[in-house]
């Protein structure tokens, strides 16, 4: 074809060819399985799940929508071995072509046994299977709970295992135990038995079996879910898992307290044989009457054979009746003895005591001579008594003159205060005198002062500076002083000064 020359080639839009090349995809690859390993997993915000099938040559995106996701029955990882069902598309946005999966499966038992290997390092690492975290089962426990299905075998078997046994009240969750939704309904079963009230209307269990029938590794899966072992061991109730036969093994038997190889060995498991009880206590109570019987039976021989190593009792009453009499003989001698022992000496002394009226004659006479001595001796003792006296009564009117001369010397101070104070320039100056001070000290005369001399004039309230005018005009003593209005004196109640003022008043 050379350059522009027509062509009869028809011409595409690039959207046309993208529809075109979706269509023939989706038309030859209209339903497919595709098998590989998962690769770049990753769950949007949206809940579509992204993620890459490969193998050693080839890569072939991949998509699921979240309404299939919930439904898939188990979670894709990286590095996964699974077959995917779906259908073949493009996305002409990015000129890619992807399988849009609507049915997930692992590859595989030996897929299976690898992921569940890997599964339970990763749950053991975090330490949920410690035999530290198990707890010991109720011996026999008032309600027990069962979480499995309530149409299958299972819980029959449970319950007529338990009536056989000991029959006890039984509480069944019923959960799917197969399936996408067993895993999620499991977990929950096992968490709302835990949330129950120990005190609220419905009783909580003391004890929870986790059952379900045997069946292949895939029908067991939901058992190997982590939700279901990490419930199993954050369980606050004791919990017996009874999963498949003896010979299948999930990862909720090493989460759980106690495993059961079986559903009905569960039940076993759980509570004690009534029968085996009942003849145990009959065992015990035989046992303790026939115990008792001995320990009864070794005493009375024990206290027979401490009994014949005794003496008598009769005989040493005997004994000691005759030593009681001896005795009592003994002390009735020794009393008479005793008394007439104490009576001759009583006689005795007696005789050497002199006769009362003796002794009060005799004690008469030393009585008299003793007042004569007394009365020889008044004068001698007399005297001092007396001299003491008139010193002592000396004292005391000594203390007294002195007392009063004291008052008498106050008496006289008083009054010498009471002429100074009124004698004092202080007295005068409240009756409307003031005192007249210059510059040198006080002034005495009218012809001291000069013009513009300054003056402090003392009043009986304070004092006032002032500054004389002219000279002032000098008057003799015999001249005519002007003419004053003359007040009358106020005449006292007597003539005579006052008791307590010499002076008297000064006008």
């Amino acid at each position: 074809m050379v350059p522009g020359e027509p062509s009869n080639m028809p011409e595409f839009s690039v959207s046309e060819i993208s529809q075109a090349v979706k269509r023939t995809l989706e038309t030859s690859f209209d339903r497919v399985r595709v098998r590989g390993e998962i690769s770049g997993f990753k769950r949007a915000a949206s809940g579509h799940l992204y993620m890459a099938l490969k193998d050693d040559s080839a890569v072939l995106d991949g998509v699921c929508w979240r309404g299939v996701a919930g439904r898939l029955g188990m979670q894709p990882e990286d590095g996964m071995e699974v077959i995917a069902t779906g259908r073949l598309t493009s996305y002409p946005g990015r000129s890619k072509y992807q399988i849009v999966i609507d049915r997930m499966e692992l590859a595989g038992a030996g897929a299976l046994l690898k992921l569940l290997e890997d599964r339970k390092k990763k749950l053991a690492a975090e330490g949920l299977f410690e035999a530290e975290r198990k707890r010991d089962l109720p011996f026999l426990p008032e309600v027990i709970g069962v979480v499995t299905s309530p149409t299958g075998a299972v819980i029959r078997d449970i319950m007529h295992r338990l009536s056989d046994r000991f029959p006890r009240r039984v509480m069944v969750w019923p959960v799917v135990v197969q399936g996408d939704a067993a895993a999620g309904q499991i977990a929950a079963a096992i968490r709302g038995f835990n949330s129950l009230s120990e005190t609220g209307a419905v009783p909580r269990p003391e004890v929870l079996i986790v059952a379900r029938g045997g069946g292949s590794l895939e029908d067991l899966w939901a058992f190997n879910e982590e939700v279901v072992v990490r419930a199993a061991a954050e369980s606050d109730i004791p919990l017996i898992s009874a999963v498949g036969h003896e010979t299948d093994t999930t990862l909720i038997d090493f989460a759980s307290d106690r495993r059961a190889p079986t559903p009905t060995a569960a039940a076993e498991i759980a509570v004690p044989v009534r029968a085996e009880l009942t003849a145990q206590t009959l065992d015990l109570e035989r046992r303790l009457l026939a115990g008792a019987g001995r320990f009864l039976t070794e005493r009375r021989m024990e206290v027979e054979g401490l009994g014949r190593g005794l003496p008598d009792p009769r005989r040493l009453l005997e004994e000691k009746t005759q030593r009681l009499d001896d005795s009592a003989e003994r002390l009735g001698n020794a009393m008479n003895n005793f008394i007439g022992y104490r009576r001759g000496t009583l006689v005795e002394l007696a005789a050497q005591l002199p006769h009362p009226r003796q002794q009060i004659r005799l004690s008469r006479q030393q009585l008299s001579a003793q007042s004569e001595r007394l009365k020889s001796l008044r004068p001698r003792l007399v005297e001092p008594f007396r001299q003491a006296y008139q010193r002592i009564d000396a004292g005391r009117r000594l203390g007294e003159s002195g007392r009063d001369l004291t008052r008498e010397r106050q008496r006289v101070v008083a009054e010498l205060g009471r002429i100074l104070e009124s004698v004092s320039y202080k007295n005068v100056l409240q009756r409307g005198f003031a005192v007249v001070r210059g510059e040198k000290g006080s002034v005495g005369r009218a012809a001291e002062v000069a013009d513009g001399m300054k003056l402090d004039i003392e009043f009986h309230d304070g004092q006032v500076s002032v500054t004389a005018g002219d000279a002032p005009t000098l008057r003799q003593p015999d001249d005519k002083p002007p003419v004053v209005k003359k007040t009358k004196p106020i005449k006292s109640k007597s003539s005579s000064p006052s008791k307590g003022d010499p002076q008297g008043t000064l006008l």
